[in-house]
């Protein structure tokens, strides 16, 4: 399958510039072949949690809608995160939207950054999420969570092939990023996808770095700090030969990691 990472540098609050941006990313990534896009966390409109309440939408409604409307009319799949309204409360939701402009299912953010002050303003999520896609079990995570092995364990143990992350990674920790990101493909023996935000969004500077990581750690694709449109195409027949080569799921213990953990 061949995916494309929209890397963009998100205007504060500013709905409309930052659709324009992805309106034509996603329209260049169809025109590569592309079956899936990936875009940042909260890319229509960073991290303007004060203003989240206004710049929500309701599932299917606003900024979900346009984009359902986009994936159908370039016949590609997109995921990315929003600002979800929930009745009197907001949520940071990553739709898995198909080509038919139908959501499959929806990941909410578990893990709330209290550095960038989620947990005053954001419900966290509840469940995992791990969808049955024609090219294979894929799952999802936001951002913060790639530090919670715990998450992406699980969706290993349960079949996933791929895990598809968006993320305002700051570009002080950027090293976290790509250190984790290739962790977490290893030790899962999974593609990992990772879209980040670049340059200054309000008074933080996100620092880039996309990449697709393959289940051997082998990097893929990666992006510098500058906006980018990174494609590749990937063979998730790769995951069964190497999960196949380091048989690791049939060696662990898990009776042996309860308790303290």
């Amino acid at each position: 399958m061949t995916i494309s990472l929209v890397q963009m540098n998100i205007a504060l609050g500013d709905v409309r510039k930052n659709l324009r941006t992805v309106e034509e990313a996603v329209t260049e990534a169809a025109r590569r072949g592309s079956h899936l896009v990936v875009l940042p966390e909260l890319w229509a409109t960073g991290y303007a949690l004060e203003q989240g309440s206004t710049l929500a939408s309701d599932l299917n409604t606003g900024i979900f809608a346009q984009v359902a409307a986009l994936a159908t009319q370039h016949k590609v799949c997109i995921v990315g995160s929003h600002l979800e309204r929930r009745g009197h409360q907001v949520a940071n939701s990553a739709p898995f939207i198909d080509p038919r402009g139908q959501v499959r299912g929806v990941y909410r953010k578990i893990h709330l950054f209290r550095l960038m002050d989620e947990d005053r303003y954001l419900q966290p999520g509840s469940a995992p999420l791990l969808l049955d896609l024609p090219w294979g079990a894929t799952a999802f995570a936001i951002c913060y969570d790639l530090r919670f092995p715990e998450l992406f364990r699980r969706y290993a143990v349960e079949g996933a092939k791929l895990i598809v992350l968006p993320a305002e990674w700051p570009i002080e920790r950027i090293e976290h990023w790509r250190a984790l990101l290739v962790a977490r493909a290893i030790e899962n023996q999974c593609f990992m996808i990772a879209c980040n935000a670049c340059g200054q969004t309000g008074d933080v500077t996100f620092g880039g770095h996309s990449m697709i990581v393959d289940p051997w750690g082998k990097v893929i694709v990666e992006v510098g700090e500058q906006p980018a449109l990174a494609t590749a195409e990937i063979d998730l027949d790769l995951v069964d030969a190497v999960r196949k080569r380091i048989p690791v799921f049939d060696d662990r213990r898990p009776e042996l990691y309860t308790g303290s953990l």
